[in-house]
């Protein structure tokens, strides 16, 4: 008799990191519409709650190149509620390579995921799941990821904002 495979719905996830931890894993509503609006009007107040817990005033925000990172009206809001944070125009397109939580961190996530038993048979189950993954990761991760970003970032000018992995052995 086969069993019958689930499927599982995919679960939109938000959160940052910094060299001294990690914020809280915000898990987007399955039918929210990721625009500008939502983006700051849900998601950035909580990300921004995050940093200041973290780390009082004494960051700088920095997003990858989404649409709704890059809008106007997000960039207004991050001039107005933000301390500091990397404006669109200082940051290079489509540079996930740059980013930690998405040239590190994910990746452990999902590494630690795919190795994860029992399986999660429904949303609520994998949201526990990826909660107990992102509770577990140790602050020595997130700090080799930020730790690189600065070696990264030189990669990425000398490679004129190309593709720049092969310049980091």
């Amino acid at each position: 008799m086969a069993k019958k495979a689930t499927s599982l719905s995919k679960v939109m996830v938000s959160a940052g990191i910094s060299f001294t931890g990690k914020s809280r894993l915000h898990f987007v509503p399955e039918k929210a519409k990721i625009n500008a609006a939502y983006y700051t009007d849900e998601l950035l107040p909580l990300l921004l709650d995050d940093c200041h817990t973290l780390l009082g005033n004494e960051f700088v925000f920095q997003q990858d190149g989404a649409p709704a990172h890059t809008s106007h009206l997000t960039q207004n809001w991050l001039q107005k509620h933000c301390p500091d944070f990397i404006a669109k125009d200082e940051w290079p397109p489509n540079s996930p390579d740059i980013n930690p939580l998405d040239f590190c961190v994910w990746g452990i996530v999902l590494q630690k995921y795919e190795r994860y038993s029992p399986r999660p048979t429904n949303v609520a189950e994998l949201k526990e799941v990826l909660q107990e993954i992102w509770n577990s990761l140790p602050l020595e991760v997130l700090q080799k990821a930020v730790l690189s970003f600065r070696k990264r970032l030189q990669a990425c000018i000398r490679a004129e904002g190309g593709h720049f992995e092969y310049l980091l052995s």
